[in-house]
């Protein structure tokens, strides 16, 4: 959804917004202190095992270049194409972490509540820095071209949060597996991405066959991996809420659940009122020719 205003506001040139100076040195400056926080537990408190976080962070600035240079000069083109990555990636990793465990434990063990709030399935904290490393490097990216709009940006604040939120996790290795089943939702972020190329593209015809077929997986997707997963997850919360001790996590992970389903209610309504756009734009050009 967030991605979608990005790309209405990007012209021919990246979206620049001159006049409002406090969004990117907030968030400028959000991002630098949180890349000092991961730095100091790294060297100082020896947290060797977040070196993935920075090395999330290198593999997709690098992946950034090589799109520059191969693929588009375009900011927009590059980080959509670059999201693809980590969408396809991190929906790989989350896939086979879940296939692992379910292939040696039943499915009662591997969703109890003491595996999803305090342990950690093989593949789930490097796939977690991983993730949190994109999410920082996504950040930046954006702030350097600017690909935002408005005072306070709904991309920019998405990631803002989702940074403490992993980041928090990871310093305190607690709820790491909760957070590996909120990604699943990136299977479905595939094909938002592979929409915005393809219209970017100019393949915008809704009567040509690997359009529709897009828009099938898109929604299959969406209830699939992004609505059902994120209501599974609420619920399984409220569920084991007596079993979550006195801390703040169990609040945190309802009210960020809460956030996701609303977010989730309106990106249907988004990709519905998309779908009926190009559906008619199809049509009105059909008559035209």
């Amino acid at each position: 959804m967030a991605r979608e205003e990005r790309q209405k506001n990007h012209g021919n040139a990246s979206v620049t917004f001159k006049t409002n100076k406090i969004t990117p040195v907030f968030f400028g400056a959000t991002l630098v202190l949180w890349i000092v926080s991961v730095i100091f537990e790294i060297v100082f408190n020896k947290r060797v095992e977040l070196v993935y976080v920075v090395a999330g962070c290198c593999f997709y600035q690098m992946a950034n270049l090589v799109m520059r240079f191969a693929v588009s000069k375009d900011p927009l083109v590059i980080n959509t194409s670059v999201s693809l990555l980590h969408s396809t990636i991190c929906s790989i990793s989350v896939v086979f972490i879940l296939l692992n465990q379910l292939a040696s434990k039943s499915f009662e063990e591997v969703f109890d509540h003491s595996q999803l709030f305090g342990g950690t399935w093989p593949g789930a904290y490097t796939a977690l820095c991983f993730s949190c490393g994109y999410f920082a490097y996504d950040q930046w990216d954006m702030l350097q071209h600017h690909l935002y709009s408005g005072h306070i940006p709904s991309i920019l604040v998405h990631h803002f949060l989702l940074l403490i939120c992993f980041t928090l996790a990871l310093y305190r290795n607690v709820t790491i597996n909760y957070l590996i089943l909120t990604l699943i939702c990136e299977l479905h972020s595939i094909f938002l991405h592979v929409r915005e190329l393809r219209r970017m593209a100019g393949v915008r015809d809704a009567k040509k066959k690997i359009v529709k077929m897009e828009w099938v997986l898109s929604w299959m997707t969406f209830f699939l991996a992004r609505i059902g997963s994120h209501i599974l997850i609420t619920a399984k919360l409220i569920r084991d809420a007596n079993i979550f001790g006195q801390g703040v996590e169990l609040p945190l992970a309802l009210f960020g659940m809460a956030g996701m389903n609303l977010l989730n209610v309106f990106l249907g309504l988004d990709l519905l009122k998309a779908q009926k756009r190009e559906i008619k734009n199809s049509h009105q050009q059909y008559h035209r020719d």
